[in-house]
């Protein structure tokens, strides 16, 4: 099957089949493009992938590295940047890295060999040393959940929610509900975006007369890795050991402030087990607003990013870089807001 008989079967040119093909059917009729859509699936037709980039010297295949899709966080996102794709006849591969440098050099370095120039890398790191010399041999590389590092080439595109305005809604809500004796529970902060919630934790505090030396901040006991070694699964038993250790502190905090969501429901879990009543005797507050956080019981108060908007940008600025043979012409940062969302597991400072 030929994009020939296709636009014999439509009644178009082969010419308007590969603008509808390739996404540029933005200015075609509405008719025409469902006259195409629907020739090409009464014949089955489906592109010659290996002819098409023979032809155009580019693959419709673009890589997605994400830490781990056991943190619905990154599988939710990994279907909207899918979804935008497929709208403009791209597919994605999805890998997972666990934030492990090496193993993220080497999908991107199977991802080249197969011919995909463009990736979209939801690494945190502060340095990105071992993916620029891809980068340098023509790699279109969008870093997501990052903000623009000392050390990044001009033309790095970096997307992300910001982090630091979520984090300081997040602890402003639970200051003006009279909390005084905070926690912030993290795993290592040496990643970008968990410095950035840290510092908007700091920031809030401070407005409130406070600072980090009257909060506790627990962060796993470790900095050796960035708590994605064995998946994001660990995220709730990282949240359940806090949970556990700060309540049976001499001086317990009254709400906690979690580094993510997975994370704030293992605080929940923790709280449950030492029989306490989340949303009356401690205050939980998460970040991303995964589909879990509705659900969870209490529901979960938490930092809603805005994913959809995010993975269109991710895909935007991806696509502009790959269809125009190398990195997108302007690099640097794209902070989009964040949003609280209140449900039932904050409340007031409980009464002595």
């Amino acid at each position: 099957m030929t994009i020939h008989q296709v636009a014999a079967e439509a009644g178009v040119s082969p010419s308007t089949v590969s603008n509808v093909l390739n996404g540029r059917s933005d200015r075609m009729l509405p008719q025409t493009r469902e006259r195409v859509e629907e020739a090409i699936a009464r014949l089955g037709y489906r592109p010659n992938g290996p002819a098409r980039q023979l032809r155009t010297g580019r693959s419709q295949v673009l890589g997605l590295v994400v830490p781990s899709v056991a943190n619905p966080f990154w599988g939710t996102f990994a279907r909207h940047l899918e979804a935008a794709a497929l709208q403009a006849g791209y597919r994605v591969l999805l890998c997972n890295s666990e934030r492990e440098p090496a193993r993220e050099r080497d999908y991107l370095e199977e991802l080249w060999a197969d011919g995909i120039r463009g990736v979209v890398l939801c690494s945190s790191l502060p340095s990105l040393e071992h993916v620029l010399p891809l980068v340098e041999r023509g790699l279109t590389l969008i870093a997501f959940d990052r903000t623009a590092q000392a050390g990044d080439p001009p033309s790095l595109v970096n997307i992300s929610v910001d982090n630091a305005v979520g984090a300081e809604l997040a602890t402003r809500h639970l200051l003006q509900l009279g909390h005084r004796t905070l926690a912030f529970v993290s795993g290592s902060l040496r990643s970008v975006n968990r410095r950035a919630r840290f510092r908007g934790f700091d920031a809030a505090l401070e407005e409130y007369g406070l600072s980090t030396e009257d909060a506790v901040v627990w962060s796993g006991g470790t900095q050796d890795h960035y708590g994605d070694r064995f998946g994001d699964l660990d995220f709730p038993d990282l949240g359940r050991t806090a949970a556990r250790e700060l309540l049976a502190s001499g001086r317990p905090p009254t709400a906690i402030v979690a580094i993510n969501d997975m994370c704030a429901l293992g605080i929940i879990a923790g709280a449950r087990d030492a029989g306490l009543a989340v949303g009356t005797d401690l205050s939980v507050v998460g970040f991303d607003d995964i589909v879990l956080a509705d659900l969870a019981t209490p529901p979960l108060t938490t930092i809603r990013q805005p994913l959809p908007a995010m993975a269109d940008a991710a895909f935007a600025h991806l696509r502009a870089g790959v269809e125009g043979g190398g990195s997108p012409p302007n690099g640097g940062s794209l902070l989009l807001r964040p949003e609280l969302v209140v449900r039932s597991s904050t409340g007031p400072v409980p009464r002595p």
